[in-house]
């Protein structure tokens, strides 16, 4: 099969992104498919009309990327791709428009506060103040979209307003948009989700420790030996069972297909608080995604060429037949 690889991009995100594309250009090789590496800019289309793939893989993170921006090029130029459609992937990175989701669900999420440009201009005292008194004496601040935790900061119970403001600023550089979330207490875990015949299901979870901090900032998600994963996570049954369901619930709430993976923070009451679903989660050497592929007996080849597979031999969508105009009032034929 030949397959075009997306990489690269306008976000922050766009080298963790290359590094993903690489690994899946050599585990496709693996599998015995064709590929080339496309980077995620404006002449995107052209090149992958004259390349004229069978099918085309994202391995790319952030803005445009994986909010649904590449996917409605793809769909313009009539070209299947791995992942979720132009609304799911929309859905699944605007954080605010998730966690809505998720509530429909019955998912337990952790309650938030979303500031936009206005509130920069209030005093920083009286704010965290004022999300303090709703939402507890330590807070989550980041971007309403992104991931790999990039502009993202913890402000704990006996920090100021100044590490409150410097928290702000970092997060409004990333988005128009912040969310201020009680912090949870907790460890953090992982799901994925691969979708096979139409049906999704949940492999095993992973537990994950940051190393590289004392939360699991970038460096801890990308530095090697930033972090220690451990997959199957050594929890209790019930507990795996209740978070595999949660991340295949999520996944169906925002209308995903093919992968995703859910990320969660398990409460010392052990209910777990899903933080966000990924729809292009990393495929890099240190990537969770693959690791619990791993784990549950799929090798990483066998895994993108499933990917691809599914991909191209999903059904096109049908572009709607557009209607005959009524004629103007004047042209109809008059009765005599």
């Amino acid at each position: 099969m030949k397959v075009a690889i997306v990489q690269g991009g306008p976000s922050p995100e766009a080298e963790v992104s290359r590094e993903s594309a690489r690994c899946v250009q050599k585990g496709l090789a693996e599998a015995g498919h064709e590929s080339m590496l496309f980077e995620l800019e404006a002449t995107l289309g052209a090149g992958l009309l004259e390349y004229a793939p069978d099918v085309v893989f994202p391995a790319v993170h952030g803005t445009q990327g994986e909010d649904g921006c590449l996917q409605g090029l793809l769909e313009i130029i009539e070209l299947p791709y791995v992942g979720s459609d132009v609304r799911g992937s929309a859905l699944s990175a605007d954080k605010v428009a998730a966690k809505h989701f998720f509530r429909s669900a019955g998912l337990r999420v952790a309650q938030e506060r979303v500031l936009s440009q206005r509130h920069r201009a209030q005093d920083p005292r009286v704010l965290l103040n004022s999300l303090r008194g709703e939402l507890g004496p330590a807070l989550i601040v980041k971007p309403a979209q992104g991931g790999s935790t990039l502009g993202m900061a913890r402000v704990r119970e006996g920090d100021g307003a100044d590490l409150f403001q410097q928290a702000l600023v970092h997060a409004f550089e990333h988005d128009a948009h912040v969310l201020v979330e009680q912090f949870v207490q907790g460890i953090e875990v992982t799901c994925a989700v691969l979708q096979e015949k139409g049906e999704a299901r949940a492999l095993p979870v992973t537990l994950i420790e940051a190393h590289a901090s004392d939360w699991m900032d970038f460096q801890s998600k990308y530095l090697a030996g930033g972090s220690k994963h451990t997959c199957p996570a050594p929890l209790d049954d019930g507990l795996i069972l209740r978070i595999q369901q949660a991340a295949v619930a999520a996944h169906h709430s925002l209308g995903l297909r093919d992968l995703s993976r859910a990320d969660f923070i398990i409460s010392e009451s052990q209910e777990a608080v899903i933080l966000e679903v990924n729809t292009l989660p990393g495929m890099t050497d240190v990537s969770l995604f693959p690791e619990a592929a791993q784990a549950a007996g799929i090798p990483f080849s066998m895994l993108l060429d499933k990917l691809v597979t599914m991909a191209c031999s999903r059904p096109r969508r049908k572009s709607p037949q557009a209607p005959h105009l009524p004629k103007k009032m004047d042209q109809l034929d008059s009765r005599p």
